[in-house]
């Protein structure tokens, strides 16, 4: 390994260019793989040519001209026996206008757009083409991820260089039954140079043994790094609590219905792992209403009958305040303090807080991420419920193991009504053991889902206020096609002040990610109090409050929207006995994903299979949202393509972590080079 500084051709300007690719060094170059491959040995015909494609033209050059403008740019028409584009640069110098000459016969390569002319180019790449110029090279060009100022055929000279000076240097880190027939070398020299037979469909599926070698290897990584965060978590001593006596059977006896049997299985799995003297890393997932609240709560139970201090986080004010009035609800009875902590907390009211906090006589602490805050200690914290998981990056949720007192660790469970793909929650949470509350409680009615398209908006509309004004509760949600929650929140603004001009008896809210957490909070709780009919909302009711009386969900341009998000948003509604519906309303024309994703909301409300679909369309970092994956950093690998070769790389990972840790530590800094490292290794 070496610097990539040491490599020809590379200064001062291009090192920093490939730092913002984080690549630092010919390690770091080599597994810079190839996100797509271009084909530039077949001269296409331009009459053949789809925009957004890249191609390899051969014309003749039949006018040229500078277009007046402030700034200096040449038009090129070329023309074969089928067809013309215009070629158009922004950049204009000698050897470019020496080529580009009436009569001159030109090949080209670039991406074919719509223009002003027609079909155009901008800076193809240009060769002048004498009667002596060879035959393109057969042969596919990989084309890298890149950032401005780092062209492609830099990256590819710079890799070049790499692969012949460098790659006999890299380590086989994988058992040698795991490379798929491939050594590392051969493999590396494959994806980034494949040879004139290599099979591009192959190629562009990831399917290519030499492909699947890297990608197993990569998903191998991503284990280690998972289950090496669980032992470093888990390698400091838990408090080890017995089942309540008193608190839990007193909650149960005081409320009108029963536990589930999924509750219940799920609330003996909690318990099982509060007895040992190891933390508790649980993640509890469950569809919208499955009453994983109350799962909590009754965990809750058995830590606060031997003394200590429980915190429940939630990812907003409007969540955490439904919490902190649920816990007061079910806990002050039983003679324990539930106090309240919030970013929005100042003066007097904050430092009170943070006293009761400190010298334990907040027993339950209720928050948001001010939880986390270094001004924050507990008296000694015994158990961490963390609210829709996904919203905290990993970082956050150590942060709070490290408030434990007594040198021990607080158990952690972790709780989301995103149902999560058995392959995702692997990769995602693979720290973490998963229980599932599958059932939902008897009495709740299916929400009935129609699909609408948007000119029948104000048919949906007028509906919508007659239901509000004989006593029902209605959310509209507004959505546009760019993905912005400042547009979003005018849409929604424009709607509101539209509804209080035609509707003036008609009591409506307006809730949006641009209003303060206190208005947020005063509309919600006046939309749960039932004195709004009408709520028009941005997607930040996404996770929010629970308003039984609320039976109508009207959601527009439904076909933006990921199916997760929008299970999530019809949540919202059929939590009481009221027959419940959702419309969702479209645009025309449907992309066939979107036709897909609206079929499946109209024919299920399976979370789980909602979930599994999603991921099969949208892929990972759409379905956990960007905060706590991205697209999981992954280079090669792709869950909803290789998650058969999860079960099998986590087995690896198992196998090198306990005989090997030094393939460990090295398959983490090729992988994942900013992931943490963690003591044991």
């Amino acid at each position: 390994m070496a610097a990539v500084h040491q490599l020809q051709g590379v200064g001062t300007a291009s090192t920093a260019l490939l730092e913002k690719l984080n690549i630092f060094s010919t390690d770091d170059l080599l597994f810079h793989l190839p996100r797509d491959y271009e084909d530039r040995s077949t001269i296409i015909a331009m009459n053949q040519l789809t925009v957004g494609r890249s191609y390899l033209l051969e014309g003749v050059v039949k006018g040229v001209d500078f277009p007046p403008g402030k700034r200096k740019s040449m038009a090129v028409l070329l023309q074969d026996d089928f067809g013309k584009v215009t070629l158009r640069f922004y950049h204009v110098y000698k050897a470019l206008t020496d080529r580009a000459k009436l009569g001159h016969r030109l090949r080209i390569f670039g991406e074919v757009r719509v223009g002003a002319r027609g079909l155009e180019l901008y800076h193809p790449e240009i060769q002048l083409i004498t009667e002596h110029t060879p035959l393109p090279k057969t042969e596919l060009t990989a084309i890298y991820p890149a950032t401005d100022g780092l062209t492609q055929s830099k990256l590819r000279d710079y890799v070049k260089q790499a692969l012949k000076q460098h790659s006999e240097e890299l380590p086989e880190l994988l058992p040698k039954k795991f490379t798929n027939g491939y050594a590392l070398k051969q493999a590396l020299h494959y994806i980034h140079q494949p040879p004139v037979d290599a099979n591009m469909l192959q190629l562009a599926q990831g399917a290519h043994p030499a492909q699947q070698r890297l990608i197993f290897e990569e998903l191998v990584a991503h284990q280690i790094s998972l289950l090496a965060r669980r032992a470093y978590i888990q390698q400091i001593a838990a408090p080890s609590f017995v089942a309540s006596q008193k608190f839990a059977q007193a909650l149960l006896a005081s409320l009108p219905f029963s536990l589930t049997a999924a509750q219940k299985r799920v609330s003996t799995e909690i318990m099982q792992d509060l007895q040992q003297n190891k933390p508790m890393l649980r993640l509890v997932q469950g569809d919208v209403g499955a009453g994983k609240t109350l799962v909590a709560a009754i965990a809750a139970c058995h830590t606060l009958e031997e003394g200590w201090q429980v915190a429940l986080m939630a990812p907003t004010e409007i969540l955490a305040e439904q919490h902190y009035l649920n816990f007061k609800k079910w806990f002050e009875p039983l003679g324990l303090s539930v106090a309240w902590l919030s970013g929005k907390q100042k003066g007097k009211a904050r430092l009170a807080a943070e006293q009761a906090i400190k010298n334990g006589t907040a027993q339950l602490v209720i928050g948001t991420h001010a939880l986390f805050q270094d001004t924050v200690g507990f008296a000694q914290l015994g158990l961490v419920i963390i609210d829709e998981q996904h919203r905290f990056g990993v970082d956050q949720r150590l942060a709070l193991r490290n408030k434990g007192g007594n040198n021990m660790t607080p158990h952690q469970l972790v709780m989301t009504a995103t149902p999560i793909p058995r392959t995702l929650a692997m990769s995602a949470y693979g720290d973490l053991d998963t229980s599932v509350i599958d059932e939902l409680p008897p009495g709740r009615t299916p929400i009935q889902t129609v699909t609408i398209p948007l000119e029948r908006r104000e048919e949906v509309l007028l509906r919508t206020v007659s239901n509000c004004m004989a006593g029902k509760q209605a959310y509209w949600v507004c959505t546009l096609v760019e993905q912005s929650e400042t547009l979003d929140a005018q849409a929604a603004e424009a709607m509101f002040q539209d509804i209080q001009l035609r509707f003036p008896e008609l009591n409506v809210g307006l809730v949006h990610g641009k209003m303060k957490a206190e208005e947020k909070q005063a509309v919600m709780q006046q939309f749960k109090d039932n004195t709004l009919q009408l709520l028009i909302a941005t997607t930040v009711i996404e996770v929010g409050v629970d308003v039984p009386n609320a039976s109508i969900m009207v959601i527009e341009n439904a076909e933006r929207l990921g199916l997760s998000q929008l299970h999530q948003l019809r949540g919202r509604v059929g939590r009481g006995a009221t027959a419940s519906f959702c419309a969702l309303l479209y645009k025309h024309p449907l992309s066939q994903n979107g036709q897909e994703r609206l079929r499946i909301m109209r024919e299920t409300n399976d979370g789980f299979m909602i979930a599994e679909k999603d991921l099969e369309i949208r892929g990972p970092g759409e379905l956990l949202g960007t905060k706590q994956t991205g697209d999981m950093g992954f280079r090669v690998a792709k869950l909803e393509r290789d998650n058969h070769l999860l079960n099998q790389a986590h087995y690896v990972a198992q196998q090198i972590l306990t005989a090997d840790p030094a393939s460990a530590d090295a398959l983490l800094k090729r992988w994942l080079p900013e992931a943490p490292r963690y003591a044991y290794i």
